[in-house]
């Protein structure tokens, strides 16, 4: 994404990102199967794979509602308006991409994507250097001090009980 005056200058929008790695690791099945995960039986599979989607799910929904409560943008290439510190964001400061992640997790359990669990990892490495540590920048330039206090006190993807 080009990167304006008041933006964080991502790589690319997040979804997008973890589609191309579910698109990649599908695709990378087909091409050439690993075939490991689908020795796991099916039941279980899917039952972890339903329960991975809905706290994926979940939390990227109680992300978005604490973003829509502040009024600020959930996008992350436009401006942001206010600093978002509460509900979710007072225990990772990264949950719409734990949400993601959790997604194709469980997309890569359900389909039995040996490729698409690698994938995870590819897009874990783009998430944090092309939008993560941009957003971190950004948003220290644009908030300072409260900024680097909520850094200092959340972390960045593990969760703070």
């Amino acid at each position: 994404m080009a990167k304006s005056s008041d933006t964080a200058g991502v790589i690319a929008p997040p979804p997008l990102l973890a589609l191309a790695a579910v698109v990649a690791g599908l695709g990378l099945d087909r091409l050439a199967p690993i075939g490991v995960m689908a020795m796991i039986p099916p039941l279980p599979r899917y039952a972890l794979a339903g329960a991975l989607l809905a706290l994926a799910l979940f939390v990227s929904w109680r992300a978005i509602r604490a973003f829509a409560r502040a009024g600020t943008e959930v996008k992350p290439w436009r401006p942001t308006t206010a600093l978002v510190t509460t509900g979710m964001f007072a225990h990772t400061r990264n949950p719409m991409y734990w949400g993601l992640g959790i997604l194709i997790l469980a997309i890569a359990i359900g389909l039995a994507s040996n490729w698409t669990l690698i994938a995870l990892a590819a897009f874990a490495l783009v998430i944090h250097y092309g939008v993560v540590l941009r957003e971190e920048r950004y948003l220290a330039a644009k908030f300072g001090d409260d900024y680097r206090r909520y850094q200092a006190e959340v972390p960045r993807y593990g969760w703070r009980l």
